[in-house]
């Protein structure tokens, strides 16, 4: 417990970050097992932004409430931040996808996860450094 409580911020983003990983994975392989097709690069990338959109909204939920805690009464400022961050981390996600399915011919469901792991630590530092700052909390 005393293991838990050292590291608990980066415990809950680790689980808060799996979760919302299955969200946006859910809705990505939803999106091309059922009406888009991801051999099309413009298929592909509304694909990504579909599923991009749902978890953007399940991690601020989660994010501000189970593992930043953040108190902010200027929600409407942290919400516009916490999105900017995540449309910086999507635009990471969208050239790793591009790079590795459209020019590199990989897997798009290989180049999915490659990419959920870059877009989850850099998710952490923007949120850390930029949206939940413990100073902007007052």
């Amino acid at each position: 417990m005393g293991l838990y409580r050292k590291y608990e911020e980066i415990i809950n983003y680790l689980i808060v970050g799996v979760l919302t990983t299955v969200v946006s994975l859910a809705i990505y392989y939803g999106s091309v097992l059922t009406f888009l097709n991801p051999e099309n690069a413009i298929q592909l990338q509304i694909a990504n932004v579909i599923s991009w959109i749902g978890a953007v909204a399940f991690a601020y939920v989660t994010n501000r409430k189970f593992v930043f805690k953040s108190h902010s009464k200027n929600r409407l400022s942290e919400v516009a931040k916490f999105v900017g961050s995540r449309v910086a981390t999507l635009l990471m996600d969208m050239a790793v996808m591009y790079l590795l399915v459209t020019l590199l011919h990989g897997s798009d469901k290989i180049a999915k996860l490659v990419s959920q792991v870059v877009v989850m630590v850099g998710n952490y530092v923007l949120s850390k450094l930029f949206v939940f700052r413990k100073n902007s909390q007052r």
